[in-house]
């Protein structure tokens, strides 16, 4: 596993993610020699666009368009 130094991390943060996610090697962090942190890439379950991801498993019963309830009934329910 790839280390870096702090202060590089620091510097260097956003071309470090960047290698990760690329490489998909994980990071780790030193602070004085001594590990502080480990950054790893994301797992494929957690990537993905959360937008749309039920697309297809829904299914529509009846007619979505119409009023739920009938015009005349409307006036019993404004009492």
């Amino acid at each position: 596993m790839k280390e870096v130094a702090i202060s590089e991390f620091k510097a260097k943060c956003l071309a470090l993610i960047a290698e990760v996610q690329k490489t998909r090697q994980p990071l780790r962090i030193t602070r004085r020699g001594e590990p502080v942190a480990e950054l790893v890439p994301t797992t494929p379950e957690e990537e993905g666009n959360l937008l749309g991801f039920m697309k297809g498993r829904g299914k529509i019963l009846g007619d979505i368009v119409s009023p739920a309830a009938d015009a005349d009934e409307w006036e019993d329910l404004r009492d």
